[in-house]
């Protein structure tokens, strides 16, 4: 399902743990050769050889500590896979920073703006919006030269967006997907694509607060499982996936026991277009 991966090139930022962690693992069963990247924990890149198994046996797995806040670490990156690999097919934008990570106590506090410290701040637009841009502008030549490509940024629900006390999180994420749609719109006619994926709601990772794995809820909501990403991504980052850029995906309404063309079609939403007049 999802069209042939066998031999793609893909990066999935932050992809040490977490929902980069099962993305990446899902593109390098589907047959890609994969680099994943993390910087706050270097350690989680080498535990990475473990869960990669035989992928990493094989040298189709390569891991690089990196700052998506830094063009030059960005640029290296790239460099890095078409040293190691010879090319770039796929990048997944997901290394990011949650409200959690820049002020423990956000998630119970629900503070306001104007009590977020300028550096966290500073620290969260970096990492979400200015990591994703460094990285795109860095692959996109590549991707151009070669004619194919998918950019793939990982974004969050439309209600997060404009949570009371979720700010400077939610603007970062907008700003995320209004670039999406801009990115795609300059990428028309390349072969290169620009989608954003979002799990739909809370997802038992470490962005959520609170103890362990296998928490049941968040906020009263059900936390989905991150296994809910694997079947978007790998169509994503898929040929068959040619036909639909500039959109965003909510990976909890696809449907794996559909066929893909369906499965897409109950989680594709519309394109976050500006419109023609205010």
């Amino acid at each position: 399902m999802g069209g042939s991966l066998y031999g793609r090139v893909a990066i999935v930022t932050g992809g040490s743990r977490g929902l980069g962690r099962v993305m990446a693992e899902t593109l390098l069963d589907a047959g890609c050769r994969v680099l994943i990247t993390a910087h706050h924990e270097p350690q989680a890149l080498d535990e990475a050889g473990h869960w990669a198994g035989a992928h990493a046996a094989a040298g189709r797995l390569a891991t690089l500590r990196a700052d998506v806040t830094s063009p030059e670490d960005c640029a290296a990156t790239i460099a890095c896979a078409v040293e190691r690999f010879g090319r770039i097919d796929v990048l997944v934008n997901n290394a990011g920073v949650g409200m959690g990570q820049v002020d423990p106590g956000a998630h119970n506090r629900h503070g306001t703006f104007w009590h977020t410290p300028a550096e966290a701040w500073r620290k969260m637009v970096d990492t979400n919006l200015n990591g994703p841009f460094y990285m795109a502008r860095a692959a996109v030549p590549h991707m151009i030269e070669r004619g194919f490509g998918r950019i793939v940024n990982i974004s969050t629900s439309l209600p997060t967006m404009i949570r009371a006390g979720y700010s400077p999180y939610g603007p970062t994420k907008a700003g995320l997907e209004i670039a999406t749609a801009i990115w795609a719109r300059e990428l028309a006619g390349t072969g290169v694509t620009c989608n954003a994926l979002l799990p739909g709601g809370a997802t038992d990772t470490r962005m959520i607060p609170g103890e362990g794995r296998g928490r049941a809820t968040y906020d009263g909501a059900p936390l989905l499982a991150p296994d809910i990403m694997r079947a978007p991504v790998r169509w994503l980052a898929s040929e068959r996936s040619s036909a639909w850029t500039g959109r965003r995906f909510i990976a909890k309404l696809w449907d794996p026991a559909l066929p893909d063309d369906e499965a897409v079609l109950k989680s594709a939403m519309p394109a976050q277009d500006v419109p023609a007049t205010i």
